[in-house]
């Protein structure tokens, strides 16, 4: 089973989604405070299920609505995700991968791993 891992960082705290394999398969953006901070991981847990998937590599790209997951490409080339709650903010985003197909693994290991994920803290 996943787990959500929140710490502290120099200007507040941040989460990890680690799957079970202890690999780092999204993280959140810097909240000012750790409840925030469960805050945000929560919402994952609440939005990575029932989040559609935005392909926008592809070349007929088809616009969702809120929750989705966005697939693009970054100035490297790498493939990346974020996921976007209902409201519209960007709630986790990935690593960069250098192969499509990983970063839709990720996407995957989003959705299996986030919705049971224990919510633990090293701040």
């Amino acid at each position: 089973m996943g787990k959500f891992v929140i710490r502290k960082t120099a200007t507040g705290f941040k989460f990890d989604l680690k799957a079970a394999n202890g690999q780092t398969v999204a993280t959140s953006e810097v909240y000012e405070t750790e409840a925030a901070c469960r805050r945000g991981a929560e919402s994952v847990r609440k939005n990575a299920q029932a989040a559609k998937l935005e392909d926008q590599t592809a070349e007929d790209t088809q616009t969702f609505t809120n929750p989705k997951f966005e697939l693009f490409q970054d100035k490297a080339g790498d493939y990346r995700f974020r996921l976007k709650a209902r409201n519209g903010s960007v709630i986790a985003v990935s690593e960069g991968y250098s192969a499509k197909t990983s970063c839709l693994g990720g996407i995957d290991s989003v959705r299996k791993n986030a919705p049971e994920a224990e919510i633990l803290s090293e701040a």
